[in-house]
């Protein structure tokens, strides 16, 4: 099959199925090269689209209560648990995955919205939330002020990265369509099939009002043009891009809210109290690996700095190299595979680009490529092996605090001091995650507390929690998703606190009559 045949998967906008009208973009596997489908978004009425989502879309779900909303995303998971071997088959062929780690994005995805259909129930028959207590104006105690959050009368347009179609759709679209916000996302173009296919099923189904969920494949192009004072916007991927949308006169002139998650550095660290073979350093060495490995390290959490103390260099180096030669790496169909492709060629050329980027500053403590591939030919497969770098002066190291490569590499750096473990993991200058890893809760407080404003989220990981803990790199709805500086600056997620980013913040001064009056319409926030 040429390119050309391969099906063109439709747009779903202005509440209707509309193909574009170019010659669309072909996605392949990336283990095979197959051609797989066709993306096109060219000649769709992109104002017409976005008018019809806030007029028909949000009209809808704010004559909803929370409660009514939650529900409609009850329904979503359903018709999503329904399809789930159709998602899992898509995740393998377009985005190289193998299963469980196909499990993490699709899985992942519907656990989020269960999360925000249970937190939406709670809320109840309310249309609006009430955000803390009353305040006295003045000595009246009659004239009062209360601040209320109400859902934005816009629309929500989420530009999303490859890496992860379904989870990286409903993470943000359930606080959305739950606060009352319709829903427009453009997936990365490179695996958009599971995105679509996700929207089209939900579609089919009915579940939802007209215009509350729509979907654009392709290019971008446009997109930022058509958002209005009060519509949102959300953007997963590089900080090269976030910074085109922060300038964009959408955001700099009409002050469009907008929230960005970009690519950084997280890291981790070992306690310097730590000793080879110990609990703690054992479970660092287990958790490296595992965030090297899961969806071939295309995890914007993944770890890509690794601390320990100087004396424990050379030992953590050997332990995380002896558990990488275990991966097999390959075509995600094969059982024998434990870690599949990246998303494409152009991705492959990229890490391998950055690879020989960080060796000017790095040695090779480990390198996979040695081993054959499972079932998959190296010429055409977007498949690259673990790769653990490592420098013994990370103090003069300048690219290992900068360069991000989105694939299966970390690098391993030794510390003389607690204080310059500190200093230099600030170097990546905002993350998304710190992970600790320690047997002494005091030194995980200090480390907590010294992390905390460089990091949307720091996770200590300590014998008592082997069992329990969710994994460095694995984003839960309970928890914030987003980081300072290099990071983007956003936030996500964090239980209710997601709804925040979808209603406007407004203090009510009025008397002590009216605001029981609107408090009768609300519930109070409590995130």
């Amino acid at each position: 099959m040429t390119a050309q045949d391969t099906p063109l998967l439709p747009n779903f906008l202005a509440g209707r199925w509309q193909t574009g009208t170019g010659r669309g973009t072909t996605l392949l596997d990336p283990v095979t090269g197959e051609a797989l489908v066709r993306v096109d978004n060219t000649g769709l009425q992109l104002a017409e689209g976005f008018a019809f989502a806030r007029e028909h879309g949000g009209a809808a779900l704010r004559a909803l209560s929370y409660r009514q909303r939650a529900a409609l995303l009850g329904e979503v998971v359903k018709v999503l648990q329904a399809n789930r071997d159709a998602y899992y088959d898509i995740a393998t062929r377009n985005c190289g995955t193998v299963k469980n780690d196909s499990a993490v994005d699709i899985d992942g995805g519907i656990f989020t919205l269960g999360y925000y259909a249970k937190q939406g129930e709670a809320l109840g028959d309310a249309k609006l939330l009430l955000d803390g207590e009353r305040t006295r104006m003045g000595k009246d105690p009659l004239f009062q002020t209360q601040h209320v959050l109400n859902p934005t009368r816009g629309v929500a347009l989420f530009i999303n990265a490859f890496n992860f179609p379904s989870w990286g759709l409903w993470e943000k679209a359930a606080p959305a369509l739950l606060s009352g916000v319709p829903v427009i996302v453009k997936p990365a173009t490179a695996t958009a099939w599971l995105t679509q296919r996700m929207v089209e099923d939900v579609v089919k189904a009915g579940v939802l009002p007209a215009g509350a969920l729509s979907v654009i494949c392709g290019s971008s192009a446009g997109l930022m043009d058509q958002l209005q004072p009060f519509d949102v916007v959300s953007f997963t991927g590089s900080a090269e891009t976030a910074r085109l949308i922060r300038c964009h006169p959408a955001v700099a002139q009409r002050s469009v809210r907008c929230n960005i998650e970009a690519d950084s550095l997280n890291s981790a660290l070992l306690d310097p109290a730590a000793t080879e073979g110990g609990e703690a350093f054992n479970l660092l060495v287990k958790e490296v690996v595992r965030e090297m490995t899961v969806k071939s390290g295309q995890k914007c959490t993944a770890i890509r700095r690794v601390f320990v103390p100087r004396a424990l260099y050379a030992a953590t180096a050997q332990a995380i190299g002896a558990r990488l030669a275990k991966t097999t790496v390959g075509n995600p169909r094969n059982e024998a595979t434990r870690m599949g492709a990246l998303v494409s060629r152009e991705q492959y050329d990229h890490v391998l680009a950055g690879i020989a980027h960080l060796k000017t500053e790095a040695e090779l403590l480990y390198d996979g490529s040695g081993a054959a591939l499972v079932d998959a030919d190296p010429a055409v497969a977007a498949c690259v092996a673990p790769v653990l770098l490592g420098t013994q002066d990370p103090v003069g190291a300048k690219l290992l605090h900068e360069v991000e490569v989105f694939g299966p590499v970390a690098t391993l750096m030794p510390y003389d001091s607690e204080a310059q473990a500190y200093d230099l993991i600030r170097r990546g200058e905002g993350s998304l995650v710190a992970s600790v890893y320690s047997e002494d809760p005091a030194f995980i407080a200090r480390a907590a507390a010294e992390l905390a404003d460089s990091h949307g989220r720091v996770h200590a990981i300590s014998p008592d929690v082997t069992a329990s803990q969710t994994g460095h790199g694995n984003v839960m709805p309970m928890s914030q998703h987003g980081g300072p500086g290099r990071a983007g600056g956003g936030e996500e997620l964090g239980g209710l606190r997601a709804l925040g980013f979808y209603h406007r913040r407004t203090a009510v001064q009025a008397s002590s009559a009216a605001l029981d009056a609107l408090a009768a319409q609300g519930v109070p926030f409590k995130p």
